[in-house]
């Protein structure tokens, strides 16, 4: 029976795994979970009202019959923003949905409960990408994991935007161990990828999930995959609850100073109806994103979430056209052909000659 628990204890990925690293959560953890991400979504939209300088954020909290509930955040029609919300929710529960189950049997039969913060902005600007941001807490009995991660869809890339982008988050994943941005970058790049279009859905950032005290960095789908080949090369990297419960709280307060300068340096720019029209072309992808792909969609839908709180991520505004080929060697062309691909963005200089001549770098 004991070693039938740290097995479930452990998941499937535990070999080689000693019994000595199993940590239980500590006493409070649901409180300082909670307390974290909560003051996350007030960070960020502090920061976010003060980078719009007219939107504003209007509340709505929300009561789940099962147990738990939220509270939703959205802007419409500020100086920057056309629509983008930050939301809070904690759920709770004694019977875990499908979409769990699938990663994690071994929760199986215990009460749960999950809280997380989940963000995604549409800019009016087609210069200005958008950008999604989420971490969550989750535990059920023993079994815990954090999980998290942001990432930036640009309709009109610049080099500079990713780099900067990426470089802000490996040094907030760094600040834990320096090992995890070799991970979690290619991981970014396998899950945000439309399966059925062959295509990411922008430049990537970091991406973890079940994140717990085995060790064992890549949890994901793709045992073949480059994250899951670093994380082998890697070996186990055991953290802490503690350890974890810093890496979200580092990455949630790395997101305005990864995002906002880059607004900051497009918002001023000018664009016609060409630019607006491929933006509105382009989100239509996001849209299929989330709608097919997104295991947060999936999740909120399948434990009866509030829609409108789960649907918040979708553009106010989206096109699709039938066919539609970038004109080749344009600007268009450019981000379909090398930002929806998976690159090095801070280790590869031969980015620099493929941006140049669309004065795509800075």
């Amino acid at each position: 029976m004991v070693r039938s628990l740290i097995r479930r204890v452990l998941g499937r990925q535990d070999v080689g795994v000693s019994n000595s690293t199993l940590e239980l959560p500590p006493s409070d953890s649901r409180d300082r979970a909670r307390a974290m991400v909560m003051g996350l979504q007030d960070e960020i939209c502090s920061g976010l009202e003060a980078l719009d300088g007219e939107g504003r954020f209007a509340e709505e909290s929300w009561v789940r019959p099962e147990g738990g509930g939220g509270r939703s955040r959205v802007m419409r029609e500020g100086r920057v923003f056309e629509q983008g919300g930050v939301n809070f929710s904690e759920v709770q529960g004694e019977e875990l949905p499908p979409s769990i189950l699938k990663q994690r049997p071994e929760a199986k039969g215990h009460p749960w409960f999950a809280t997380g913060t989940s963000m995604v902005l549409h800019p009016r600007n087609p210069y200005i990408p958008t950008v999604h941001l989420n971490y969550r807490y989750f535990e059920a009995g023993p079994v815990w994991w954090f999980g998290g991660g942001a990432d930036l869809t640009p309709y009109y890339p610049f080099l500079d935007d990713a780099r900067h982008f990426h470089r802000t988050h490996q040094a907030a994943c760094d600040s834990v161990h320096p090992d995890l941005h070799k991970v979690f970058k290619p991981w970014c790049d396998e899950y945000f990828f439309l399966k059925h279009r062959g295509e990411t859905r922008g430049v990537g950032g970091i991406f973890y999930d079940y994140q717990d005290a085995n060790g064992t960095l890549y949890k994901g789908q793709d045992p073949a995959g480059p994250a899951a080949q670093v994380s082998v090369r890697l070996g186990a990297r055991p953290l802490s609850w503690e350890q974890l419960f810093s890496l979200g709280q580092a990455n949630g307060r790395a997101f305005l100073p990864s995002y906002a300068p880059i607004v900051e340096k497009r918002h001023p720019m000018a664009y016609g109806d060409r630019e607006r029209e491929f933006q509105l072309y382009r989100r239509g992808r996001y849209v299929e994103f989330n709608l097919v792909w997104d295991r947060g969609t999936i999740f909120g839908l399948q434990t009866n979430g509030r829609t409108e709180s789960i649907l918040m991520s979708l553009p106010p505004l989206v096109r699709w056209e039938y066919g539609y080929t970038a004109e080749a060697g344009s600007r268009e062309a450019l981000l379909t052909e090398l930002f929806t691909k998976p690159q090095d963005w801070l280790g590869d200089s031969t980015l620099e000659d493929r941006c140049r001549p669309h004065g795509a770098i800075n």
